[in-house]
């Protein structure tokens, strides 16, 4: 089992999206790359702490490749927008992936460098190593499945999904 940290923009949608992939174990939304030790989310939403909403993201190498998460990832997000996604802004909505180590940092530098020319702005995805994960409260967890109905779900989430679900039809559990 391997891991990884995406911090796509809101949690919920990065969370919903990856709950769904073929071979991904374990989803766990949290906080990363701050200075605050156990932020809470109303502490990351005034945008002080220096964190990102992220996933932890565990995966079966057998039925998944870092590249393909790493494809998913830059598919249903824009990482060329810096500090936020949409209407979400704040550092806290920033693209960033946490690595484990410096061969998965190598191999998503790699893999950025594969797909900038596929963008019109400059993907500023940050990347770095970093394992100082924070888990979010409770009712983050399974947040689309929960609230489906909330605006936010239909307007900002659901779309995403479909997107992500047109396009990964042969990745979805």
């Amino acid at each position: 089992m391997q891991s990884i940290y995406l911090a796509g923009g809101c949690f919920w949608c990065t969370e919903a999206i990856f709950k769904m992939v073929i071979g991904v174990e374990k989803v766990v939304p949290g906080y990363i790359g701050g200075i605050t030790k156990n932020p809470t989310y109303q502490e990351i939403c005034k945008g002080h702490t220096g964190h990102a909403e992220a996933i932890l993201c565990s995966y079966d190498e057998k039925k998944i490749i870092l590249e393909d998460i790493l494809d998913i990832f830059f598919s249903t997000h824009d990482p060329t927008q810096l500090n936020r996604q949409g209407n979400d802004i704040g550092t806290q909505y920033r693209s960033a992936i946490f690595c484990i180590n410096n061969k998965q940092k190598s191999i998503v530098n790699s893999f950025i460098d594969g797909i900038n020319h596929l963008h019109d702005n400059k993907i500023v995805t940050e990347v770095e190593i970093n394992n100082n994960f924070f888990v979010a409260e409770n009712y983050h967890f399974d947040y689309f499945n929960r609230n489906s109905e909330n605006a936010y779900c239909q307007v900002v989430i659901n779309p995403k999904l479909l997107k992500f679900k047109n396009k990964y039809k042969n990745k979805i559990i």
